[in-house]
């Protein structure tokens, strides 16, 4: 929302340990609000995201897109659902209206959010919904009970990196073994006030 002085604010509403987490975020054209992980706007930005993420992988490491078969068994293997409540999140940007990203937020433990699937469509990049985006997420981890972020990417996400860093992220040593994982990221969150 942005308020008067044309500030944005991001709230989070009625959350309790047995309740999801609601990001009411919006600034200009762009809004953030959960989505269901397994609706057709959060299938369909997951398989956006899985596809080029994984074909730039391929392109830099074997010169070729994704393998067809590899793809669809990829994306069905892992369909998001560690992203409900009470342990998570799955967040939806649209900018006026069309859905133009996503950013999931799970517990690792009682106070440590892991950040996956962040992605903004790339017809979508440099207007702005990366950085309202990722606060929304930072917002939804603290509804969830989080003080800290960790996430992972990989060396070829430079952009991802990038915007990270910007954010208040520090590199970390590796807080899991996942084959893609080349960077690991931790940001403490400071209560809102």
């Amino acid at each position: 929302m942005t308020d008067a002085t044309g500030t944005t604010a991001h709230r989070i509403t009625g959350t309790t340990p047995h309740s999801p987490a609601k990001a009411d975020t919006a600034q200009g054209p762009w809004t953030v609000a959960p989505e269901a992980f397994d609706s057709p706007v959060a299938v369909a930005l997951w398989r956006a995201y899985y596809t080029e993420v994984s074909d730039r992988w391929y392109e830099l490491h074997e010169g070729r897109s994704t393998p067809p078969d590899e793809l669809e068994r990829e994306i069905a293997a892992d369909p998001g659902s560690d992203f409900v409540p009470p342990r998570g999140v799955l967040l939806v940007a649209r900018y006026d209206g069309e859905p133009a990203g996503m950013a999931g937020m799970r517990l690792l433990d009682a106070s440590t959010g892991e950040l996956k699937r962040f992605f903004v469509r790339r017809e979508m990049r440099g207007k702005g919904g990366a950085a309202l985006l990722l606060a929304a997420a930072e917002d939804a981890a603290r509804a969830l009970g989080a003080d800290r972020v960790v996430l992972d990417t990989r060396h070829d996400l430079v952009e991802a990196r990038a915007l990270y860093a910007r954010h208040g992220y520090e590199e970390i040593e590796a807080y899991n073994a996942s084959a893609y994982a080349e960077h690991w990221f931790s940001k403490r969150l400071a209560a809102e006030g």
